[in-house]
């Protein structure tokens, strides 16, 4: 199993479409880490978002491997589609006017996703699902879409931030009680903050004294 097979995706973003985007780390960086890089790598997210069923990523996955072209298509509208509910979501988080040409694109893939949308019987009533797989590779795409469509017009969407870790990028619903959440986490880009804050302090001190 390689390295991505066996990863755990993050979930700090507090919402299943900021879950998506941040499934890249060291964002804005020259270098990004990519862990969907592979379509079995998207069929894991999805099965660890549980946005598919175990059934249905043995489906895909069996697919993928008769389709591999196909496959490899629906990985790059899956990095598309990221980039652009990255770059979506980063303008609101900054307070910039999000980009004509994203909001089209990101409305193209919505049309596709509600498209497949049906209201489905179950035990205690209905409820939203989705149509059969039916061979569509981009099955793990449609709760994404729908995810980041629902976060727009919600009224959470003020509270949308991005993490302010050098070069980090990544997004999240800060759900904090005075709304001051700066960092996706804070073991990880909130700790090194504070580890340079503390070095910076440090040679400050010693220069202050020499």
């Amino acid at each position: 199993m390689s390295e991505t097979e066996s990863y755990t995706f993050s979930d700090v973003g507090g919402a299943l479409c900021l879950d998506f985007v941040n499934t890249v780390s060291s964002h804005l960086s020259e270098a990004p880490n990519e862990y969907m890089n592979s379509y079995d790598a998207l069929l894991l997210w999805g099965r660890q978002k549980e946005v598919i069923s175990e059934r249905e990523t043995a489906e895909l996955a069996g697919q993928a491997k008769r389709r591999p072209e196909e496959a490899e298509a629906a990985l790059q509208s899956a990095l598309d589609l990221r980039r652009i509910i990255y770059r979506v979501f980063s303008a609101v988080a900054t307070e910039q006017r999000v980009s004509e040409e994203d909001m089209q694109r990101f409305n193209s893939y919505l049309s596709n996703a509600l498209s497949h949308v049906r209201v489905v019987e179950e035990e205690d009533g209905f409820a939203w699902g989705w149509a059969p797989l039916e061979g569509h590779l981009n099955r793990v795409l449609w709760p994404v879409v729908r995810s980041a469509a629902d976060l727009l017009v919600s009224e959470q969407l003020g509270r949308v931030r991005e993490c302010g870790g050098h070069d980090c990028g990544w997004l999240f619903v800060d759900l904090s009680k005075n709304h001051s959440r700066r960092w996706c986490s804070m073991s990880d880009c909130g700790n090194r903050a504070k580890v340079h804050r503390h070095y910076y302090r440090k040679q400050k001190a010693v220069i202050a004294n020499q």
